[in-house]
């Protein structure tokens, strides 16, 4: 109950942009610009999956470019549900790696909408701002969502690895990437 109370007022919030800037403030987080502002969002997770990203999350992207972040590598290092069975995708500095995902141009007020899904602020992820790519080069200023994860990896459920591989195949996220998505073991094996 606490945890579907807690759920519907971050959503609550996120309708109102006065109520989310003195939350964000709260939580010591900024909030910069106007509710249309456009800006991108970098997604390395289940949200490069339609069914997630669209469906569940209802989100409306603009845009959508297959994008990297150099200096980052991808992580499965969160606490999931149900405990020791699931390891949520994460990001994390590392020279020399990279991480391909889906950048998609949302306005500000539908950031916060899918920032209150993720739990922030509060949850596990903080918003960082990354240096991506798109598939050409372009730069692409987005934000994306990482937390303090463990010191070891665990594995991510069956269902949820498979929304990455699925969400990263539909966008045409490169095969050298789809490779390394295709090793990550479940946890349900």
């Amino acid at each position: 109950m606490f945890w579907t109370l807690r759920r519907a007022a971050r959503r609550a919030i996120a309708r109102s942009w006065l109520l989310s800037k003195l939350w964000y403030r709260f939580h010591g987080l900024p909030l910069d610009g106007a509710p249309d502002d456009e800006v991108w969002y970098f997604a390395f997770g289940s949200n490069m999956h339609d069914d997630v990203f669209r469906g569940r999350r209802r989100m409306n992207p603009r845009e959508w470019r297959v994008a990297r972040v150099a200096g980052y590598r991808l992580r499965f290092n969160l606490e999931g549900r149900p405990r020791g069975r699931a390891a949520p995708a994460n990001i994390e500095p590392c020279p020399g790696e990279e991480v391909w995902g889906v950048a998609y141009r949302i306005v500000r007020r539908d950031l916060l909408r899918l920032n209150s899904t993720e739990g922030i602020p509060g949850g596990y992820y903080r918003p960082i701002r990354v240096a991506a790519e798109d598939a050409d080069d372009r730069p692409l200023p987005a934000i994306a969502y990482a937390a303090r994860g463990g010191e070891t990896d665990g594995n991510p459920s069956l269902r949820y690895i498979l929304l990455l591989r699925e969400g990263a195949r539909a966008h045409g996220l490169p095969d050298r990437w789809l490779e390394k998505l295709d090793r990550v073991r479940p946890a349900d094996e």
